[in-house]
Formats: C-alpha cells, sequence, structure tokens
C-alpha cells in the first residue's frame, strides 16, 4: 500500500460473478477480502468494493466534456499513457462496448489527455484517462 492517500469507494452490482468476470478478469484487478454479498477490489492502490444491491446502480443522465456526452455519475483512475493504451488494448480484446471509444481530448490545451468510458456489466459508467502531462491535471 502506498503512503499517499487512498480512495475507498463503494459501487452496486446486481451479480458477483459478473463483477467477478469483469473487475478481476477483463480489468485483471486482484481480488480481496468477500463474503456472499460484496467483494473487495485492489483499483491500482485504491479500494473499490462491489456490492450487491439489487436492480443495480441508477444513472442520472449526462454531461457534455469537449464535446462529447459523458454518464453521470462515473469513475474510474488516472493512468500512464502506457498503461491507458494497454488497458485499452485489453478491454477492446474483450469486446468491451465503450459509450465513448478511447481518443484524445483537449488536443493541444494544457489539459490534453487521452480517456475512454464504459460500463460494467451492473452498469456503472468508468472512465480511464492518461494526461499528457500529469503536472496538468489541475490545470485552470
Amino acid at each position: 500500500m502506498s503512503v499517499r492517500p487512498a480512495v475507498h469507494l463503494a459501487i452496486p452490482v446486481d451479480d458477483l460473478d459478473a463483477a467477478r468476470r469483469f473487475y478481476g478478469g477483463v480489468l485483471g484487478l486482484a481480488e480481496g477480502r468477500s463474503t456472499g454479498q460484496w467483494v473487495d477490489w485492489d483499483l491500482h492502490g485504491h479500494q473499490l468494493v462491489t456490492h450487491v444491491v439489487p436492480g443495480g446502480p441508477v444513472s442520472t443522465g449526462t454531461s457534455s466534456v469537449d464535446g462529447q456526452e459523458v454518464p453521470i455519475p462515473h469513475f474510474g483512475l488516472l493512468l500512464s499513457t502506457g498503461d491507458f493504451h494497454a488497458l485499452a488494448d485489453r478491454l477492446r480484446a474483450a469486446g468491451t462496448d465503450f459509450v465513448i471509444e478511447p481518443c484524445l481530448r483537449f488536443r493541444g490545451e494544457p489539459a490534453e489527455q487521452w480517456t475512454m468510458f464504459l460500463h460494467d456489466p451492473a452498469g456503472n459508467a468508468l472512465e480511464f484517462k492518461a494526461f499528457r502531462d500529469e503536472s496538468k491535471v489541475f490545470a485552470q
């Protein structure tokens, strides 16, 4: 575990086996503790917990970002450019149906970034991104 602060995020899923196939199999996350109602995942040093909730998540809508409609709510990770492209290749190989295909956003601006959006099997929206210059994550 890193010495930096880590995020704990609990999300609803309607099928733990499907969550295991996606988070463990497709994304390649290590599984931690679990019961018949929840599973802990190591999301690059952050604790992601998938909890069984009948009906799964509820989407509230979309928001326009750089001309694309992104699902709200969503969560994800900031990755290195190499890790981003490796994950995009892994997701494509798994037959992932992207909400927004891997693409470059804010081209030529300080916050230029690669991004992609997808849903897990329960419908939770995920974003993975990689900044050209990681020091510009909070650039205005």
